[in-house]
């Protein structure tokens, strides 16, 4: 056993397992305490939401509760592991959301035969919180799961392997591009990957203005071209008219390549073929496509984004899910439309073209950060995130219908 695997599950036993617990709001030192808490007094609160539905945000936790569900089909890097193993992975995100947006959160983990049952039991329990975070489930499953969510259920429906990782790979792909002087909508894509990740970071790309032509997207058996039979629906959307079938012959002259694969599958031959000033971005976890040492070695001007915190520029989906979570929450939206995801990747983006505040140089263990190569997206654990992400969210739930409240007049001034 090495000595981080032994770190790692001590910190995860000892000295309560786990990683959350539930911890009480109001007092119950007293009968009387126990009397308002529980009968009679709970009486009270049930009439008034019975007689006024909405009065369940006034009079319980469900506006501040986010649920994050799994069926553990696809579990970090590690697969098809089953509900049980993907519970770490799950409290750990219910402790991202308390620590970063002061979300409380509930793991659930579901046992099902059907994807129809999965849904089910998700939309048949999706009342009792304010938003619900789909996790770790594997494609194509994972979009029908979402889209059959989104349809019947009343709550925000996200599934962050998808939307969060399109997010922070359009914030910071953005910016990469600013940098090097290129246009989303010229740019030349390549993505070495066609699971969820892939293909939610792909459709936001395009929704931020890059070309549907301009996208070359590969899975295990090559380029998606328009001549395969052995397409699903989602890699169909993504079917280039082209005789191209490598990733040689795609990644010649292009701009940008995006890896949502494998580790070491971007050859250094290949990056060398890539246009000038190129972007990469190898997202692979915890060993990207190719390793920004060598990336670096082959291409002195391009700029490497990982998903590692051991380099510059990590993609982290903690940058945005938690104040995605926050802001629709506080205006009690409906959904998480694409208008409040758009609005997510410019509050990040933004971010990083200002000054950094001295904390969050001295938490990153760095002497400066500047708007730069090295520095296209916020680090994790700067706290302008919460108040600029959540306010951008809530305020684009508002303008595109999706809230059901105001939010209040001094809403998240920093």
């Amino acid at each position: 056993m090495t000595d981080f695997r032994k770190q790692a599950l001590d910190y995860h036993a000892y000295p309560t397992p786990g990683k959350i617990s539930i911890e009480l709001t109001k007092p119950a030192a007293t009968s009387k305490d126990l009397a308002l808490a529980y009968s009679p007094g709970v009486a009270e609160p049930v009439r008034a939401i019975a007689e006024n539905p909405d009065d369940v945000y006034k009079y319980t936790a469900k506006g501040n509760m986010v649920a994050v569900i799994s069926n553990g089909t696809a579990i970090l890097g590690l697969g098809n592991l089953g509900p049980m193993a993907s519970k770490p992975v799950m409290e750990g995100k219910a402790l991202l959301f308390k620590r970063f947006a002061g979300l409380d959160s509930i793991d659930i983990e579901v046992t099902h035969r059907t994807t129809q049952d999965f849904i089910n039991t998700v939309a048949n329990i999706a009342d009792s919180f304010g938003g619900v975070n789909l996790e770790d489930i594997k494609a194509p499953e994972c979009f029908e799961i979402e889209q059959a969510l989104i349809e019947r259920c009343d709550v925000p429906i996200f599934h962050d392997d998808q939307h969060g990782t399109a997010i922070v790979t359009a914030a910071g792909l953005l910016n990469a591009l600013e940098i090097q002087g290129k246009e989303l909508r010229k740019a030349q894509i390549v993505c070495l990957g066609a699971g969820a990740a892939a293909i939610a970071c792909m459709e936001l790309l395009i929704k931020c203005g890059a070309q549907r032509e301009h996208i070359y997207m590969l899975d295990s058996k090559g380029v998606i071209h328009t001549r395969r039979e052995d397409l699903n629906e989602y890699k169909a959307l993504f079917a280039n008219n082209t005789d191209k079938r490598t990733l040689a012959e795609v990644i010649t002259e292009a701009d940008v390549f995006v890896g949502v694969s494998g580790p070491n599958l971007l050859p250094p031959d290949a990056l060398k073929l890539m246009a000038a000033k190129p972007i990469v971005f190898a997202c692979s976890n915890p060993d990207p496509e190719i390793k920004p040492e060598l990336a670096v070695a082959v291409r002195d001007d391009l700029i490497m984004a990982t998903g590692r915190s051991d380099y510059p520029n990590q993609v982290n989906n903690v940058l945005c899910f938690p104040f995605i979570f926050r802001g629709a929450l506080d205006v009690r939206a409906r959904a998480i439309n694409d208008e409040m995801k758009l609005a997510a990747v410019e509050a990040i983006r933004q971010l990083a073209k200002e000054p950094v505040p001295t904390a969050v140089l001295e938490a990153a263990g760095v002497d400066k950060l500047e708007f730069g190569p090295d520095y296209i997206i916020p680090k994790p654990l700067d706290p302008r995130l919460r108040t600029r992400v959540s306010k951008a969210v809530a305020e684009a739930a508002i303008a595109s219908g999706a809230a059901r409240i105001k939010l209040p007049k001094n809403y998240m001034q920093e």
